[in-house]
């Protein structure tokens, strides 16, 4: 394993750090409100994004519960037909019994 000789000194070290530099965030005012927000992001005084409504902040905010909503419903009908496959020979069965004692009397 490589391990150094000697200890790095303080003026080398201080040389090879001298372009760590903390940058300003980019940012940029809102097309819908005029306030200065960060680029990329939503903006936190009216809560749109690249001109579409995507915060609670926003007026117009519609959830986005409707697709949920169909993945339930979705499921709902999946276990009603299983529960009809399963119920339904148990019925046929019941429906025989019935007959058959009808024709034995």
């Amino acid at each position: 394993m490589a391990v150094p000789k000697k200890r790095t000194g303080h003026s080398a070290q201080g040389k090879r750090r001298s372009n760590w530099k903390a940058t300003k965030p980019t940012t940029v005012k809102c097309p819908n409100c005029g306030a200065v927000a960060l680029a990329h992001t939503v903006c936190t005084a009216c809560g749109t994004y690249k001109g579409k409504v995507v915060s609670k902040k926003a007026e117009g905010f519609v959830e986005e519960a409707k697709a949920e909503e169909v993945k339930e419903t979705k499921k709902a009908k999946k276990s009603t037909k299983k529960a009809e496959a399963v119920e339904a020979p148990v019925e046929e069965v019941k429906a025989e019994e019935v007959v058959e004692e009808k024709t034995e009397e």
